[in-house]
């Protein structure tokens, strides 16, 4: 129990640090920041300093709180990945960090080349992630979670093992179209309709099986 709470708080604090920094350089930023871009890298959205500072890391904080209470009052807790418990616990700090160095640096006239880091970071978690998919047991905050996978353990494990196949391939797909300069927007949307829908139809299929 003292471990969990230390977890919140940490990770809580870390979804709160990009305040600090945007208090230091308070005074350098425009009073416009682009806090929206599209997939070539070019802003498409702005807000005003005073929510890019404060807000913005505020929102990823209450985000942060509604995984950890999601996790904790998850009825198959004890079935949790270690891994993927931590994975889905400090995905959204080390977000909120990574976004908010984007926006700043941004702000302040650098170049982040987020069209470029972003897919290849999304790919090396997707392959993370699919990796431990397949050793992930029943819950219901991970997964794959459909009334016929949550109802039987084998279309479960069926299910999880050809999404961890997807999911690693998928994300060495992006790094390598990202890196070729090959990444679009449709991509995007067919690849993640791969990841998603086709392990679903295939535990659909299982379930009509009797499986």
């Amino acid at each position: 129990m003292k471990n969990k709470k230390i977890e919140i708080v940490l990770t809580t604090l870390v979804c709160l640090l990009p305040i600090l920094a945007g208090l230091i350089l308070y005074d350098k930023l425009p009073e416009q920041i682009a806090t929206h871009f599209g997939m070539n890298g070019e802003p498409d959205g702005w807000s005003s300093k005073t929510f890019t500072v404060f807000a913005l890391p505020a929102f990823m904080a209450g985000i942060n709180l509604l995984a950890h209470f999601a996790l904790r009052t998850d009825p198959k807790r004890q079935n949790m990945n270690p891994v993927l418990r931590s994975i889905a616990l400090w995905t959204v700090p080390v977000i909120a960090v990574l976004m908010s160095a984007f926006i700043l640096a941004g702000a302040l006239g650098y170049s982040s080349r987020i069209e470029l880091i972003l897919p290849v970071l999304m790919g090396l978690l997707f392959i993370i992630i699919g990796n431990y998919l397949p050793k992930t047991k029943q819950s219901y905050t991970m997964g794959i979670r459909l009334p016929w996978t949550l109802a039987s353990e084998e279309n479960w494990n069926r299910t999880h093992r050809l999404a961890g196949f997807l999911w690693v391939a998928g994300g060495i797909l992006m790094i390598l179209l990202t890196l070729l300069k090959l990444w679009n927007p449709l991509f995007l949307i067919v690849l993640i309709t791969l990841m998603v829908v086709a392990p679903a139809i295939y535990s659909y299929l299982l379930y009509k099986k009797g499986i």
